[in-house]
């Protein structure tokens, strides 16, 4: 099963930070795949064809012959899992569990950031309103975790690139991108973790007009 080949369903605009996750892990693997792209928009993903595929009817989903598997983390963690190349995780167990809580607290947390600051920021240079003083409340919590998480001089979270830092970098750069204020130490990280090439081919895709 490990040579199907395997096929990544994404949303149409290429501003899903989860779909994003999945794109670059695939490639860090070094790992072939095709790309559907699904409009949320216009509910595609409620379709019966893709419904029935995607256990719960988000994007991303990754397709490797009968099996179906959606929910970033999930895949990530698969793909580390199942295939050799360069690792996804740090390897260190206790190290690995941090990067996992960080996932999960990115996906779970922070919505007042989320809302006020979605991707269209990052992706199509979008402009919102001030930050609410809920949403202010929430970016300094980003910012106090993050500053825990890497010491001064730190490139990557865990010694090593690790897919959690492609997600934290998604979420600061919503703030980054937009010219809020943000501690001169994360947006350095931030940056620097936008420059990867895999990021960048994310970066780059091609995406429709809003």
């Amino acid at each position: 099963m490990n040579n199907t080949a395997m096929h990544l369903y994404v949303d149409a605009q290429y501003t899903s930070p989860y779909a994003m996750s999945v794109f670059v892990a695939l490639l860090e693997k070094g790992l072939p795949f095709d790309i559907t792209t699904i409009d949320l928009d216009a509910h595609e993903n409620k379709g019966e064809r893709y419904a029935s595929m995607s256990l719960t009817s988000r994007v991303p989903t990754l397709l490797q012959g009968d099996f179906s598997l959606s929910e970033s983390s999930a895949i990530t963690e698969y793909l580390d899992e199942v295939f050799p190349g360069a690792r996804l995780y740090p390897e260190d167990p206790q190290l690995k569990a941090r990067a996992r809580q960080v996932q999960a607290w990115l996906r779970s947390d922070l919505m007042p950031i989320r809302q006020e600051r979605d991707t269209q920021v990052v992706f199509y240079g979008a402009h919102r309103a001030p930050l609410s003083a809920v949403a202010q409340t929430a970016a300094q919590k980003l910012f106090t975790a993050a500053d825990a998480l890497l010491t001064d001089d730190a490139q990557y979270l865990f010694g090593e690139w690790s897919i959690a830092d492609t997600d934290l970098a998604v979420m600061l750069n919503r703030l980054v991108m937009h010219g809020d204020q943000v501690p001169e130490k994360l947006i350095a990280y931030a940056q620097k973790q936008w420059q990867r090439p895999t990021v960048q081919q994310w970066v780059k895709q091609v995406r429709p007009p809003l």
